[in-house]
Formats: structure tokens, C-alpha cells, sequence
């Protein structure tokens, strides 16, 4: 966890240093590719950002080199996608934005206070200040999908790349698991639902009377990401929030609050801050009901009585979970997916912390008794864990590990062909560099002669 954050504050302290530099540098450009420029300040940039993740001592122009020549690679993808007429919207890049800030978080446990004071910003400043990088890291990605869509790679490539590898060379694979879950989500009671009613419509009373909004979403608010920022969501276009509470909010005027409206999440009452084109900025109060002691222990007593019937009768896992689980995922066997590669397959790091300790305890082919449990809507559920696979650390083997090497390969071989089609855009673009930036190494290996 410790090298993770760390990693992390790297990466936000190379963003900060890319967005804070002096206005009163006396900028010049180093290279022109097709239509666009390199300015030192964006090497500088770039320099610094490294310099601070690597701990960079010496080798200065060494490194610059290096990073020149990303640069340069960045700016050829991107007078290649005027070509090819790749265009991002905002709401992609937003969502990429969304999703890189969401694996921060979760490294950290959801505290928001420590990315904001490594970077010396709002949350809201940081998703702004990443859309460029984002969005040019998306033209990248497509442009070298482009060059190698169909790629495809055979056995026997996949074993002559992994025995050319010495041994010594080879990479740890870190522990992985995989696990799948069975799911009781306690019934909620309409006297509850009721209760919640009442009280969002106390709430919007007191605010048309006079109270702040944004005091109540802090003192009642069940959502843990706005509550302590006065229930503000920030600017977000349609197709970001649940369509229900989209259809009340982009429809509110400045300062109007929404009647009662229900999504997955819960019940919320919602308040128009501000709208800029197609954008708003809303706050919210959410409740969310919650089942009551008795319909907790019955939840609890029903997975105690299904783990007895599954060991007892042997049941398979997969067809238990299609059976028994209230959970979505029993349509694909009940297999928890990793969000951060879409596979089954877990590291520790990206297993949520009590999820971790309960299936380190498991052997393979265990159940867990039944814990509590925290939906991705935010409701209260219990479950039971399944360990289907734990793989210790060890050194990658084709056996077990084929589909790792043959990926590697398979990226190998992509970069190849990438760096093919390099080699020949360099010859077809027009590139100017800077006399003091000709001496890199790489001017002559990609041929650029002036």
C-alpha cells in the first residue's frame, strides 16, 4: 500500500509540475512535426515529471533525449489523427478522466484530502488539469490501434519470445486470486422507504426556508464522495449520472431544488447550482434506505443455510450462484470481475482491503461464512466468498502462465510494427529540429536529416 501511494504522488507531482510552470519563461520552439511544436518548456515539463518518479541524479541529457523523443512520438499520432480524423468528445475524455481519479482513490481508501495536498488542488482543478494529458494519451492508443489492428501472434512466436528471455531476466508474477460471491441483499421495509420520504422533504423544507443546502448535504448526505463538499458533484455533461436523477436535474433552474427523485443509489433531492452550455453543476442529498436489524440477521441465516446445502451437496459453484445470488453478476457464474483489467484474475493491491482479508483465510474450492458486504450502488448486502484460484509468487512459466507471455509477445510485436510505421511517418512528415537538440542519438536512428 505504502509503494502504491507513493507511485501514486509521483504521478500528481509530475502533473502538478506540468501544469504550475512560470508564465515569465521565455519559451522558444525546438521541433515542428507537421503542424504542431515542441516548446522547451514542454521538454522542461516532461524532465521534471520524470526526474521527480525516478529520482534522477544524472544522465540529464541523456534523459532529455529520451524524452524529446516521446514527445516527438506524441506529436506524430497527433498530426496522424488530423489525418484520419480521430476525434474525442468530451464526455470520452471525461470518463477516462473519471476512471484514472477513481483507481487513485481507491489506492488510498477514498481520501480525496491526500491527492488534493500533493497537488495542491481541488479534485475539480486535477479532472481539469488531466483531460489534456488524457486526451492525447486516448489519441495515442488509437492511432497505434490503427497501425496494429489484426495482429496476431502463433504458439510458436510466444515460446521462441519467452525462451530468449534468460531466466534471471524473467519478472516476479505477483501473487494473484480469483474468487466469485453469492449475494443477499436484505429486503427494505416501505415503512423505511417512507421515513426517507419524510425526511428529504423536511430537508427541502428547511432549505426553502432558508437553511444552506450545502450544511445539510454535510451533516445528512449518505453519499460519501459530495457529502463533505456540501453535496456538489461538480460539471458534468448528460450520460455521466443515473438517468433518472438526469432527467429532473438538467431540467432544474439556478437555486431550484428537485422534488424526491429515486435512482439505484437511493432517494435524493437535488439543487441547481450552475449551467454553462451543456454542462451543470448540481448538488444532492442522498438517503439511502437501509433494511432493518431483523431482516439483517435473516439475510445472514439464509447464506449460513445455502453454504450448508452447497458443501453438503457438492453443488458447483456457478450453478449455486445462478441459483441463489441477488447479485447480477450470477448470469456470467458469479466470477467477481477486476475493474482495472477486466479479468478475473486479482493482485492484492486491487482487492478492496476486508474483501482481502476474508479470502487470504480461504484454500481453493473454500466458502467464506457470511460478511457483510457494500454494493456498488451503495446498498447493504451480505455475501459469501468463493476462492477459486490462489497462485503464489514465482517466476512466469508457460504452463501456467501462457496467456501472460503470449500478451507479452503479442505487445512486442505491436511495438515493432509501430515502430515500423515510425520509421516511415518520420519520412513522409515534415520535421524541423532545433540546432542545440540535434546531437540526441535519436535524430539519426530515425533518419530525420536536415
Amino acid at each position: 500500500m505504502k509503494k502504491v501511494l507513493v507511485a501514486i504522488l509521483f504521478i500528481i507531482i509530475g502533473l502538478h509540475t506540468s501544469f504550475a510552470q512560470p508564465s515569465n519563461v521565455v519559451d522558444e520552439i525546438i521541433a515542428i512535426v507537421g503542424g504542431e511544436i515542441i516548446t522547451r518548456s514542454e521538454l522542461e515539463k516532461e524532465y521534471a515529471t520524470y526526474a521527480a518518479q525516478y529520482n534522477v541524479m544524472d544522465n540529464e541529457e541523456e534523459t532529455r533525449c529520451l524524452l524529446f523523443s516521446y514527445l516527438l512520438r506524441q506529436k506524430l499520432y497527433q498530426h496522424q489523427s488530423e489525418i484520419d480524423s480521430l476525434v474525442f468528445t468530451d464526455q470520452e475524455v471525461d470518463a477516462r478522466v473519471n476512471y484514472q481519479l477513481n483507481y487513485w482513490l481507491g489506492q488510498v481508501g477514498g481520501n480525496e484530502k491526500i491527492i488534493e495536498d500533493a497537488y495542491h488542488k481541488t479534485m475539480l482543478e486535477i479532472k481539469k488539469d488531466l483531460r489534456e494529458v488524457v486526451r492525447n494519451q486516448m489519441i495515442a492508443d488509437k492511432v497505434q490501434q490503427n497501425i496494429t489492428e489484426g495482429v496476431t501472434i502463433t504458439p510458436s512466436e510466444v515460446k521462441r519470445f519467452y525462451d530468449r528471455i534468460p531466466y534471471d531476466s524473467l519478472p516476479t508474477v505477483q501473487p494473484e486470486y480469483e474468487f466469485g460471491h453469492i449475494v443477499k441483499l436484505p429486503p427494505v421495509s416501505e415503512e423505511e422507504i417512507a421515513n426517507i420520504k419524510s425526511r428529504l422533504n423536511e430537508y427541502r423544507e428547511r432549505v426553502l426556508r432558508g437553511e444552506k443546502f450545502s450544511m445539510l448535504a454535510r451533516l445528512y448526505s449518505d453519499d460519501p464522495g459530495s457529502a463533505s463538499k456540501g453535496g456538489e458533484l461538480g460539471f458534468v455533461e448528460r450520460g455521466t449520472l443515473y438517468p433518472e436523477f438526469e432527467a429532473v436535474a438538467f431540467n432544474l433552474k439556478s437555486g431550484e431544488i428537485s422534488q424526491i427523485v429515486q435512482t439505484k443509489a437511493g432517494y435524493h433531492i437535488i439543487q441547481m447550482i450552475e449551467r454553462r452550455g451543456d454542462k451543470i453543476n448540481v448538488a444532492h442529498i442522498l438517503l439511502q434506505p437501509k433494511p432493518s436489524a431483523d431482516e439483517q440477521v435473516k439475510a445472514i441465516e439464509y447464506l449460513d443455510s445455502i453454504r450448508n446445502v452447497i458443501i453438503s451437496e457438492k453443488m458447483d459453484f456457478s450453478e449455486a450462484a445462478k441459483k441463489f445470488s441477488d447479485d447480477l453478476n450470477k448470469n456470467s457464474g458469479g466470477w467477481v470481475v477486476n475493474p482495472y483489467n477486466n479479468s478475473y484474475k486479482f493482485e492484492k493491491e486491487s482487492i478492496e482491503a476486508s474483501t482481502f482479508a476474508t479470502i487470504n483465510k480461504l484454500i481453493p474450492g473454500e466458502y467464506s461464512e457470511p460478511v457483510a458486504y457494500v454494493t456498488e450502488d451503495g446498498k447493504m448486502a451480505y455475501r459469501l466468498l468463493y476462492l477459486r484460484t490462489k497462485v503464489a509468487a514465482h517466476k512466469p512459466n508457460l504452463k501456467e502462465d501462457y496467456d501472460l507471455i503470449k500478451n507479452a509477445a503479442l505487445e512486442e510485436k505491436k511495438q515493432k510494427l509501430v515502430n515500423e510505421w515510425l520509421l516511415e511517418k518520420v519520412k513522409t512528415t515534415n520535421i524541423k529540429i532545433n540546432e542545440n537538440y540535434k546531437s540526441c542519438p535519436f535524430i539519426k536512428e530515425w533518419g530525420i536529416l536536415q
